[in-house]
């Protein structure tokens, strides 16, 4: 059975260092204070996430159906994982108001049309 690197302590969650690497064919060991890299920083959902968003080669829609989710839902999970990674595209709370709207969206409050005139004032 595989094992994957923890990058989150088991007992309070905080974030655990890497200090040693040990080759299983030599026994050579490597001290030193390494850092994850961007994928095992990822929680299981998003790695999941980002699994399935992969299988689908980036189709939104697909992605939608494979996870039974909604269009906003999964804008705002590939949102949080690039955030996770790194990438900040928009800022907080642009995104916060942008997924405002798209939720209202899916609620019947407004129409795509209206969506879109929200976004446009929105993002000036």
């Amino acid at each position: 059975m595989s094992k994957y690197r923890l990058s989150k302590c088991p007992v309070c969650g905080g974030k655990l260092n890497i200090i040693k690497y040990r080759c299983e064919e030599c026994g050579t060991e490597i001290s030193g204070n390494f850092e994850l890299e961007e994928f095992a920083q990822l929680t299981n959902q998003q790695l999941n996430f980002l699994k399935i968003f992969i299988k689908v080669r980036g189709n939104l829609s697909e992605l939608q159906k494979e996870l039974g989710i909604s269009y906003p839902t999964a804008k705002a999970r590939l949102e949080e994982v690039a955030t996770a990674m790194g990438y900040e595209s928009e800022s907080i709370e642009s995104r916060e108001k942008t997924l405002e709207i798209l939720e209202k969206i899916e609620k019947g409050e407004i129409t795509p049309e209206d969506a879109k005139e929200l976004l446009k004032k929105y993002k000036k």
